[in-house]
Parts: C-alpha cells; structure tokens; sequence
C-alpha cells in the first residue's frame, strides 16, 4: 500500500482512478500551516527563526495521512509542479517527521504538469526528492511578506490612521494604480485638428484619405493647432484638383503569438471575457483538476500557473495533427514552431497553458462545461492550437494622393490592408488581448477600392475635424499586469491575490472594468512614497524579486538575501518613529494636491477656506481617515470629506457654514443644509437635542430644497395602519437601505423615493410577500445559487445568496465568499477550504473562551484580542 498526498480532494478523485487499489490519495486542502499572524513568527534575532502554526482543519488532515502511512510502504507528495506545491510537500513532510510517522517509509516527490492517466502515471515512474532551493525561496518570500507587513503596517497606523496595511508587492502594484491617477488629474490637453477628404475613383469608387503633407511641410499629430489653420488648410483642398501620385502594395506576414502563460490567459480573459484575474484561476484551476467527460474524469489544461511558452514536443505534433485534419495542410506550416520564455524565473514554468488533448475541441466537451469553463477552455484551446499554424498573409496598401491649387501642394494618404491567407487567424486572432480599453483605428485595415497610379480622382466632401489629446487611461486588471511583469514585479502565482488583497484592503475600486484609487489608496501611496520610497520603487521591487528567483535556482543563500534586506529595512523602520504628523501632513498636502484641493473653477486658491475665508484648507487626520479642514479651527469648523465625487463648488457650498433651507412648522426650528467629515447632511434645529439626516447616496447637495430636507428629517414616515391588524407601517432609510416597518417585521423596498411615495396598498402587498417569504429582515429565506457537493466529513456544501452578499454553507458554517468571486464559479475544493477556514476559527475561539479565567477587568481582558484582529490585516498573500 502506498499514500499519495495532493492539494485538493477534487485532484485527490480523480488521481485514485488512475492508481487504483494500491494507492491511497489524499487531500491537504491546499497549506497545511502558516505563520500565525503575531508579532514573533518570524525572528530576525534568531536567524529568521520561523514559527509555524497548524489550524484545527488541517491537523485533522494530517492525522488521516498519518493513521494511512502506517500500513503504507512509500508516501508520495504528489501536489503542485511549482514553488507553493513545493512548499505545500516540504510543510507535509516536516510535521509528519516531527510526528515520527515517516520511520521505515519511502518518501518520494512527484509532479505532473496535467492530470491525465499517462501524465501522472510517468510521473509516478520518475519520483524525485524535494527541491531545496524551491523551498529556500518560499521561505525567503513568506518571510519578507512578513517582515514587511508586521513592520511597515504599524507604522501606517501610528501616522496615518485609516490606513490597513502595507506589503511587499502590494504597496508596489498600488503605486503604479495612484501614480497612473495622478498623471491623469495633472494632463493637460492640446488642441488639434485633422483634415481628411473623401474621394471618388473613375469607377464610382469611393474612398477616405488624411491629409499628411501641406505646403512642403509634414504634418505630425499636433501640427494643425487650431480653427484658423485648419480651414485655410480645407479651403485649398476645396478648390484643389487631386491626382494619384503613388501606389504601394507590400505583402506581409503576421506571426501566431505563443501558447498562454499564466499572465498572458490573465490578460487575455479579461479582456476577451471580462474576467477578473481571480476568476480567471478559479475556472483554470478546476479545468486542470478534472471533469467528468461521459465516465471519464480527466484535466482538460495543464497546469495553469507558469511563466513557460513552450509546449511539450508530443503536444507540438498532436497540435500539427490537429490542425491539418481541423483547417487543413496548408494552415500547417513546413517546421514546428519553438518559442523562448522571457519570464525571468525558469523555476515557476514548466510548459505554456494548454489542451491536454487537442482532439478535445470545445465543441466536443461544451456539453460537459459549465459557461465559464466553456468560454476559458475555448480560449485556451484555440491560442495553443493557432500557436502552431501558418502566418496570416496580408497585403498592406499606401496610396499618396496629390492635391493642386494653384500654387499650393498638399499630398493626403490612404491607407488599407487585404487578408490574402488568413492563417493562424481562422483559429484565434489576439490583436483585442492587452487592449487599454482605447478605441481603435480601424483605418488601417480597410480595404481600398482599386486606384492606378497617375488617374485623376474627384472630390466628394472635405472634412476638418477637432480633437483634443487624452490622458493615459486607467489601469485595467489586464494592464495592470502586462505593466508588473513587463518590470519584474510579483510572479505569475501572486498576481490575481494582489489584485484581490488592494480590493479588499478598500484601496482600489473597479468600474467598468477599470482600477480607481481610493482616497485611502492614495494616502497610503503618497505616505510610503516620500518616507519609504525605496521600498515602493520599481526596480528594487524587481531586483528583490531577481534575488528571489536565483535562491529558487541554487545561485544565492536564502537568509543572506533576507539578512541583507532587514538591516537597512529595519534602520528605516526605527527613524519614522521620530516623524511628526506635521510632517507627514505637510508632505501629503503637497502630493495630493489634485485630490483633497481640487479647482473650484472661481479662479480663487483652491487652498483657501470657503467658510472664514482666511484660513488654509489642510489635510487631517482622523480617528476614521483623513479629512480636509481649516486651519483656524477650533473657530472655523469647515470640514469635507477626502474625495473627488463631490468636489469643489459644491462641497465648499455645503460647508460647515449652515445653508438655511426654512424653518420647520411644528418646531419652527431652523432647517439647514450642511456638510461634515462624513459629507452632507441636513439637520433640525441646533445643539445636542438636534436632529440630522445624511444625504442617501445619489443625492447631490445641489438638489436638495426645503421640501426634500424636510421629507428627510422627518423620517421615519407613517404611511397607514394596516388593514388587518391595525398597526401602523411606516417607511424609512436603514444602515442596509430602504424599509417596511409593521409590527416588528422589516421589509426591504426597491429605491430611495420609494420611502417618501409608497402608498397603502403597495405596502401591504409588499409586507404580506415578506410574511410569505420566511424570518429575516427585509429578504427572502437565503437560496443556494449553485450545490457543490458533499463535504467529506459528511453534509451538503452550497453557495448561498445572502443579505450582505454570496456565501458558502455547510452544516452550521457560513464562510464569506472573498471580494469579486463570482459565485457560479466557485468549486467544491475551494468552498471545502472557506468553511473548514471558518470552522477552524471557531474552534480558536470557543477554545480562548473555555481557557480564559473569569476577568476582573473588562477592558484589560480585551486588548489582547484586539492587538490580534489588527496583527491579521498585515497579512499579505
């Protein structure tokens, strides 16, 4: 008997088919310990000693591995071919040596790159041990995500409160986000014009052409500056006679891109699908694990995580086989193609992302595939196959016209292209893959008309037209990471949990698929910017991770690399404690000028309090975040809220300074509008025993009369009794949105006006679907929006639709899906990890409970675990 240990019981299934009875397999769900998130795990005093902690879930796990080794002869890690899977079998290894349960055991590695039966059965015929150097660099990396999380982070929290965490790439790819943002508020744009004639061959053809020469003079981008020149410019064109002066056809040939790396299926799945990178691995990761495929489960891709482009020499000639019996001989070309990695680590890559099989064609496993998993499955599918085809053959076409006027010349050109051989295109065409969200020009590939050299063509229409140069555009998930590798940043496994931990960390919003900093984003950036800018400069970031990869390669000893960045971090470290907030304030209200001072557009000094009129506008610091205040406070008590939504004019007319909307008729007290740190609001009355109502979202200070202030002070509003019991119901606004309320029982309703216009009957009606629907306020009962399966320890596993968003249930668990997962996308190995994750807290903390002494002091029982929560929010994945 012999035990096999991979990540997941989904890999675990589908490996015990292909062993059989003489193999046991089990899962470690993914690591099955970690640094406990508490000052001390790593101790650089004692030569990064490192403290490891295994979770209530997983010490199960590895109790089930140790009862099955003691009728095995050999243990074979069978988990990842990359550095996390190396990490994952050196961690199983170490706590089961410790456990003394490896005596008189063979104890083997083994790596597949795609689970398929020959895969995993050559694997099993060519075991190795562990790699050293793989797991050097692991330790070396968790330890310096440590190191800086545990360090940096407090000190954002002593100088800037608000601020959650700072990390080791994290930091990294926020700046290229804010950096990005800030170029976008100081552009400035430059007027320019484009002139372009539309024209008529002898045969009634017509065809555009753009103006690129005038007078002698070749025109650029910005060369026609305004009006004036552009219709001096149109005017002779007018008057112009126009002659074809050249024709120049040249044939060309466009090249397949390679297969997928784990960045370029990133990119391209978001650009193609609108994934988000998480998304993306989720789906991948359950393609590469296994489907069921009519009784057959298999892994449909190879492994998902890698930096290679290459492809297996067996895979190149499925692929050709493929290719001429699915387009034919001629989209095959004479030799194989070979493709050379860029990526700078050869220890993440193996092969390119690619079919296991290329006679799988989408259309053959569609049936088989959930939507997501189709849509991936078919991208990856048809770039490794086009990888391996024919160029495409096009004709590209200039043709420079000549126009006469007098004694004034102007050449203007057309330009086309014709697909002669598609090629590689019929199977996948990549030219949308890194798009920035940018138009694009599609002069260039218009077809033109057939035009002889030295014929006449007429003039149909002249066009001027205005244009105005464009910031960059913002990051995308895919820009992003086109932009990190193409510096060295992060690797091909970190990118999609970087770009989760900035979401959830509330430093970065995704609108219509592009990133946005947050006020709190930026404060962070602007802070490690001017006090630890080594430390959030690209190339240190990148040279770090260079020294990363060579400890991964055996060039370089793990501990000196960490020894060598802790003696300069740490010095760093210690001198902010001397930094004053002045200090800090001072050097953020210069890099965020933009941002807490926009241009109100009175021509006046943005900086220039509204209210007193001579006070300076200053960022502060709060218990909850910065603010903009005044600097004569306590005696102007202008505030505004650190954000560009409501900027300018209008905050500064909502200020502190009240605006008197009327007076109210029952009190006859004041009613005005206002704003405070946490933005306008309107209030009744003055002092203490005031009564005030926050503005609800998407409602502008500029919008709101004595009417709507008052329907908004007065909530909560009766609407009527009800018909059957006779208690009133009323509507009102809650923490979670708008509201029934009858006889103890809430109901949610659809939209704000709702509250204020809902009649009798609308309200009945929606109390009594309410009543129908079950217990919990305002919602229907939770339903499961996909089943998983079952859990190994018995039970059924669902996604949930719940009141605060989707969720995993199993048994009496509910575990939060994380920020941005899809909830159709979630597999039953990953919500297996969610809710044991949620039981093993649990466990921690009725077991703190049943050890804690009764405490005489309330407030001193509580620090610890507050240190605790706060020592959590470092951690960087």
């Amino acid at each position: 008997m012999n035990v096999v240990v991979v990540e997941s019981p989904a890999k675990a299934k589908t490996i015990n088919k292909y062993l059989g009875s003489d193999y046991t397999v089990l899962a470690s769900f993914g690591h099955i310990r970690d640094l406990p998130a508490k000052d001390g795990s790593v101790n650089p005093d004692e030569d990064f000693a490192m403290l490891w902690e295994v979770d209530t879930a997983s010490n199960k796990r590895l109790k089930d591995i140790s009862s099955a080794l003691k009728d095995a002869d050999t243990l074979f890690l069978a988990t990842d071919p990359d550095r996390e899977g190396e990490a994952i079998s050196w961690h199983v290894l170490d706590v089961l040596e410790k456990k003394k349960a490896l005596k008189g055991k063979n104890v083997k590695r083994v790596v597949f790159n795609a689970i398929t039966k020959k895969s995993v059965l050559d694997a099993m015929a060519h075991p190795r041990d562990i790699d050293t150097p793989l797991v050097d660099a692991y330790l070396a990396r968790r330890a310096l995500d440590y190191l800086v999380g545990f360090n940096l982070s407090p000190v954002l929290w002593r100088k800037l409160p608000g601020a959650r965490s700072a990390g080791r790439v994290q930091s990294v790819a926020l700046r290229l986000i804010c950096d990005r943002e800030t170029e976008i508020e100081r552009f400035i744009k430059d007027e320019y014009w484009q002139i372009g004639a539309e024209l008529n061959t002898p045969r009634n053809d017509k065809f555009t052409a753009r103006l690129t020469v005038f007078d002698g003079d070749k025109l650029q981008k910005l060369s026609i500056e305004n009006a004036e020149s552009a219709d001096k410019m149109k005017a002779m064109l007018e008057g112009a006679s126009f002659n074809v002066g050249k024709v120049e056809a040249k044939p060309t040939r466009r090249n397949p891109s390679p297969p997928f790396t784990t960045s370029t299926l990133q990119q391209a799945a978001s650009s193609k699908l609108g994934f988000n990178a998480s998304r993306t691995m989720q789906v991948a990761q359950k393609l590469y694990e296994g489907i069921d495929i009519g009784g057959e489960t298999a892994g449909l891709i190879t492994y998902m995580r890698t930096d290679g482009v290459q492809m297996a020499p067996e895979a190149i000639e499925a692929s050709r086989t493929a290719i001429k019996a699915q387009f034919g001989d001629k989209y095959c070309p004479d030799k194989a193609r070979h493709y050379e990695t860029k990526a700078k680590n050869a220890q993440e890559a193996h092969e390119a992302v690619r079919p296991t099989s290329f006679d799988r064609t989408p259309d053959e496993v569609k049936k088989f595939l959930d939507a997501d998993q189709f849509k991936l499955y078919d991208l990856i599918w048809k770039r490794a196959i086009a990888s391996q085809m024919a160029s495409a053959e096009i004709e590209r076409t200039a043709v420079d016209i000549i126009a006469t006027n007098g004694g004034q010349t102007a050449t203007l050109r057309a330009n086309g292209s014709v697909i002669r051989f598609d090629g590689f295109i019929a199977a996948y065409s990549d030219h949308k893959d890194d798009s920035d969200g940018k138009p694009e020009d599609k002069a260039d590939d218009a077809r033109l008309p057939l035009i002889n050299q030295g014929e006449d063509v007429a003039r149909e229409k002249i066009n001027a037209t205005q244009h105005f140069t464009e910031p960059p555009p913002r990051y995308s998930e895919a820009s992003l990471i086109k932009k990190m590798e193409e510096l060295g940043i992060g690797r091909p496994s970190t990118y999609a949990s970087t770009l989760a931990t900035l979401s959830n960390r509330e430093y970065v919003k995704s609108e219509q698929r592009k990133l946005i900093p947050e006020p709190k984003g930026r404060l962070v950036t602007a802070f490690l910017g001017n006090f630890f800018d080594r430390y959030v400069e690209f190339g240190f970031t990148a040279d770090l991770e260079n020294k990363l990869d060579r400890i991964s390669a055996g060039e370089l000893q793990w501990k000196d690399v960490l020894r060598e960045f802790w003696n300069e971090f740490q010095s760093h470290v210690e001198g902010t404690k001397e930094l004053r907030v002045t200090n800090v304030l001072d050097a953020l209200n210069e890099e965020l000028a933009e941002l807490a001072f926009p241009d109100r557009g009175d021509g006046m000094n943005p900086r220039k309090c509204p209210t007193c009129g001579d006070g300076n506008l200053s960022l502060k610091l709060g218990r909850f975040g910065a603010f903009v205040g005044c600097s004569n406070y306590p005696e102007c008590k202008f505030t505004r809220q650190l954000s560009k939504d409501g900027d300018g004019e209008n905050q500064a007319a909502v200020s502190n300074e009240p605006q008197m909307l009327g007076k109210d008729p029952n009190t006859d007290e004041d009613i005005t509008l206002r704003s405070g740190r946490f933005g306008p609001y309107v209030q009744r009355g003055e002092g203490k025993e005031a009564k005030r109502a926050s503005l609800p979202k998407g409602w502008a200070p500029e919008t709101i009369d004595y009417e709507r202030a008052m329907a908004l002070i007065s909530l909560p509003r009766d609407i009527g009794p009800h018909p059957e019991s006779g208690k009133m119901i009323s509507s009102g606004l809650g923490r979670y949105g708008p509201f029934l309320l009858h006889d103890g029982m809430y109901a949610n309703i659809e939209s704000i006006e709702d509250v204020f216009t809902i009649g009798l009957n609308r309200a009945v009606t929606v109390i009594a679907e309410k009543a129908a629907a079950g217990p919990g306020r305002g919602r229907k009962a939770a339903t499961a929006l996909k089943e998983l399966g079952e859990h190994p320890d018995g039970g059924k596993i669902a996604v949930m639709d719940g009141r605060y968003g989707p969720y995993v249930k199993w048994e009496k668990i509910n575990a939060t899906l994380p920020n941005g997962t899809d909830p159709q996308s979630v597999t039953l190995e990953q919500g297996i990890e969610l809710v044991n994750a949620k039981a093993a807290t649990k466990g921690k903390k009725k077991a703190a409970t049943k050890k804690k002494p009764a405490a005489k002091k309330k407030t001193a029982a509580k620090k610890p675990a507050a240190k605790k929560t706060a020592a959590k929010q470092t951690a960087e994945e």
